[in-house]
């Protein structure tokens, strides 16, 4: 049974929260956890909140951090808001111009 530090999400549908957790790798993201390590609200605060002496200790036993917390240990986690509108326009292009003509317009 392997065991991983990482966020599970908390708040409403725009104003997401994280909590950091110990949880089994096997259970849903916000499902049954260990132990709660820390929070990061993105909304109130820049800087996530977690417990230095309660990470270290989970980390002798075993547990591995997945890259968001990692990077969140280090300093160097920055949230980006999702944007579905932005995703789509850049992946939307107009169609390809090649002077063709299709033969259900051509007139017999």
């Amino acid at each position: 049974m392997s065991i991983k530090i990482r966020l599970a999400k908390t708040g409403k549908k725009n104003a997401p929260a994280f909590r950091v957790v110990v949880t089994q790798t096997h259970t849903k993201r916000n499902g049954k956890f260990l132990d709660i390590l820390g929070d990061f609200n993105p909304n109130i605060n820049k800087k996530p909140v977690i417990d230095k002496v309660k990470l270290d200790a989970w980390v002798k036993k075993g547990a591995s951090l997945t890259e968001s917390v990692k990077k969140m240990v280090e300093g160097n986690y920055k949230y980006a808001k999702y944007n579905p509108k932005a995703e789509k326009e850049v992946t939307s292009s107009a169609p390809h111009n090649d002077g063709t003509r299709s033969t259900a317009t051509e007139e017999k």
